[in-house]
C-alpha cells in the first residue's frame, strides 16, 4: 500500500476534483506501445490498400527521372525544374498514405486519456533541469521498469522481425531476378506482411501495458482519508461559513416571506406564539394557500406587518398550530383543514361587511380542537 510523507495510507480512490486537477497539470494515462501499435497497424493497412497506386506511381516517377533528355543534363534550370515536379510528384502519391499515418498517430491518444491540452504542463519548472533531481529519476524503480520494458519490446519485435525476413528469404533472394516494377509491387506486399507482422507483437505489448498504465495513474492519484477530507472541506466550506451562508439565504428566504404578507386574506395566529398568513384566490386557486408564517419574533413581524396592511388577524390557535406544523410555503391547505379555513374566511368577510356598515364585529369562530389532530393525519 502506498504512503504518503506522513505515513498514512493512500486508500481512498481518486475524488472527481482529483481527478480534474491532474488533467489540469497534464497528468493523464498514456500508453506509448498503443500508439506505436495502431500507427503501425494504419500504416500496413494504407499500404495494404493503397500499394497498387503507391507503386504505379513511384515507377512512372522512376521512368520520368531516368529519361532525362540530352539537354536537360547540362542545364542546371532545367534539372533543378525537374527535380521540383518529382518531389512534388513523390509527395503527392505518398499524401494518403502519410495523411493516414499521421490521423492514426492524432487519434490514437483517444484511446486512453483522450486529448488534454494543458499550458500548465508547459511552465518552466527548476526540477525538470535540476541535475540531482534527474539522477534520481534515471535510477529509480520506474526508470528500471522502463528499461526492462523496453528490452522486452525490442526483444518481442526483434523474434518477429527475423522470423518474418527467415520465411521471406528465398522471396527477398527471387526480387533480385523480376522486372523493377514487378519487384517494387512484390517488395511492396512484402514490407505489408512484416508490418502487421510488427504491429501483432506491439498490440500483444499494448494489451499488458494499457491495464498496467491505468494501473499505475490511478494509484498515483490515489489520497489519503486526511486530504479526502480537506477537499470536501475546501470544496463545501468550512461549518462555520456554510452556516453563515445559511443565515443568508433564510433571511432572504424570510424577506421575501415578509413581502407576501400584505396580499394575504388572513392571518391566524396562537394568538402569540404562531402566526400563519393565508392568501384566497379564487380564480387562481382550488383552496387557500400559505403565503407566510413563524414562530415568535418571526410571528410578531407577521402581525406587525398585517396590521399595519389592513390584513385582518383571527385568533384560532389549534388551527394556528396545525397550519404552521404541516403546511409548507406556497402549498395549498390540505383537505381535512378545509372546514375550519372556511369559518375563518367566512368571519373575515362578516367582518368586514360590519365595518363597512357599521354594525357590531360578529362572534370569533369556534374552532374545533380537533383541527391539529387532522393536520398531522393530513402530515403523515
Amino acid at each position: 500500500m502506498a504512503e504518503n510523507e506522513d505515513g498514512q495510507d493512500k486508500s481512498e480512490r481518486a475524488t472527481p476534483k482529483r481527478i480534474e486537477d491532474a488533467r489540469k497539470k497534464g497528468q493523464v494515462p498514456r500508453s506509448v506501445e498503443l500508439g506505436a501499435a495502431v500507427v503501425i497497424v494504419t500504416a500496413g493497412g494504407a499500404l495494404y490498400f493503397l500499394g497498387g497506386q503507391l507503386t504505379a506511381s513511384v515507377a512512372a516517377l522512376m521512368r520520368r527521372g531516368l529519361s532525362l533528355s540530352h539537354g536537360s543534363r547540362w542545364d542546371e534550370a532545367r534539372a533543378l525544374l525537374a527535380l521540383r515536379d518529382s518531389l512534388l510528384e513523390a509527395l503527392l502519391a505518398c499524401a494518403p498514405l502519410l495523411g493516414a499515418i499521421f490521423l492514426a498517430a492524432l487519434c490514437a491518444p483517444l484511446a486512453l486519456g483522450g486529448w488534454n491540452f494543458s499550458g500548465e504542463s508547459l511552465g518552466f519548472k527548476f526540477e525538470r533541469i535540476n541535475p540531482v533531481a534527474g539522477l534520481g529519476r534515471m535510477f529509480s524503480a520506474r526508470s528500471f521498469a522502463d528499461l526492462l520494458k523496453a528490452f522486452a519490446k525490442f526483444g518481442l519485435v526483434a523474434v518477429v522481425a527475423v522470423a518474418v525476413v527467415w520465411s521471406q528469404a528465398d522471396d527477398l533472394l527471387q526480387m533480385s531476378r523480376e522486372p523493377v516494377v514487378g519487384a517494387m509491387g512484390h517488395s511492396l506486399a512484402l514490407s505489408v506482411q512484416a508490418l502487421l507482422a510488427m504491429s501483432a507483437a506491439l498490440a500483444l505489448i499494448a494489451a499488458v501495458d494499457v491495464p498496467f498504465q491505468l494501473w499505475q495513474y490511478n494509484k498515483n492519484l490515489r489520497m489519503t482519508q486526511e486530504e479526502v477530507r480537506q477537499e470536501h472541506k475546501e470544496s463545501e466550506g468550512s461549518p462555520e461559513t456554510r452556516a453563515r451562508i445559511r443565515n443568508a439565504q433564510q433571511a432572504m428566504a424570510r424577506g421575501r416571506m415578509m413581502q407576501e404578507v400584505p396580499t394575504a386574506s388572513v392571518v391566524v395566529t396562537n394568538p402569540t406564539h404562531f402566526a400563519v398568513a393565508l392568501r384566497y384566490d379564487e380564480s387562481r386557486n382550488r383552496a387557500p394557500v400559505v403565503v407566510a408564517k413563524g414562530a415568535d419574533d418571526i410571528a410578531a413581524k407577521i402581525r406587525e406587518i398585517a396590521t399595519a396592511s389592513g390584513v385582518p388577524l383571527v385568533s384560532a390557535p389549534p388551527l394556528a398550530r396545525a397550519l404552521y406544523r404541516n403546511v409548507d410555503l406556497g402549498v395549498e391547505i390540505p383537505s381535512a383543514l378545509y372546514v375550519a379555513v372556511a369559518q375563518v374566511l367566512t368571519y373575515v368577510t362578516q367582518l368586514t361587511q360590519a365595518r363597512r356598515v357599521g354594525a357590531p364585529p360578529p362572534p370569533a369562530p369556534s374552532i374545533d380542537p380537533a383541527v391539529e389532530e387532522l393536520g398531522r393525519r393530513t402530515q403523515g
